[in-house]
């Protein structure tokens, strides 16, 4: 995937955590979403149009689209206060998607970071899936891991590769050990959530999902 691509989804990213734990208005987030989305739209094509037309290389360019149409999607359903089942059901598909490429970096890429790195998005693509169309009461959750991804899989390793040390094996074999501690933290959170109780209608404790 393109770094410009991988930079301009940390900052979306960042900003769509931060809108679902409150700390951002919806609409004004909607329309950066629409800004990257289109940008995102325009980056694979560009890179389709120029490249060799290998099978791997339109694999490569096309996993961008993944990330532009979800934000245009996001972008147009804050905007117009949609329902968002629909939302959920393409990033449930998405979400799939990311599996494959999850088990292809593995398989034949021989990436570990690849592989870590697209199953932390096929997580949070489901989680997208949980809250639109299951509606689970998630969105802090999924703000929280939204946040740390936008740092440690896209933000980061886009800068780390504008300043040429992204492919050196040294941060190669740390950035292994950065992608495990953030899910290892996923998954500590998630559990205290699923544990978590809160008191309603007179003492009555119920779980949180």
């Amino acid at each position: 995937m393109s770094f410009v691509g991988l930079f301009l989804s940390g900052a979306v990213l960042f900003l769509n955590s931060l809108m679902l734990i409150g700390k951002a208005e919806a609409k004004s987030v909607g329309i950066f979403n629409i800004f990257v989305g289109i940008l995102q739209m325009i980056i694979p094509f560009y890179l389709i149009v120029h490249s060799n037309q290998s099978n791997w290389e339109l694999y490569t360019n096309a996993a961008i689209f993944l990330f532009g149409l979800t934000y245009l999607y996001v972008g147009v359903t804050l905007l117009k206060d949609l329902d968002g089942a629909g939302l959920g059901w393409f990033c449930l598909w998405v979400a799939i998607v990311a599996v494959v490429y999850t088990f292809t970096a593995i398989q034949h890429f021989h990436d570990v970071v690849s592989a870590l790195t697209w199953g932390m998005w096929a997580f949070l693509w489901f989680l997208f899936f949980l809250s639109n169309t299951l509606k689970k009461k998630i969105d802090k959750y999924i703000g929280i891991v939204g946040i740390v991804q936008s740092w440690v899989t896209l933000t980061i390793p886009a800068l780390l590769y504008f300043l040429g040390i992204w492919n050196t094996s040294f941060v190669y074999q740390i950035w292994i050990y950065v992608l495990i501690l953030s899910i290892v933290y996923f998954i500590g959170s998630l559990f205290k959530l699923k544990f978590s109780v809160k008191k309603v209608n007179g003492g009555k404790k119920i779980q949180v999902i």
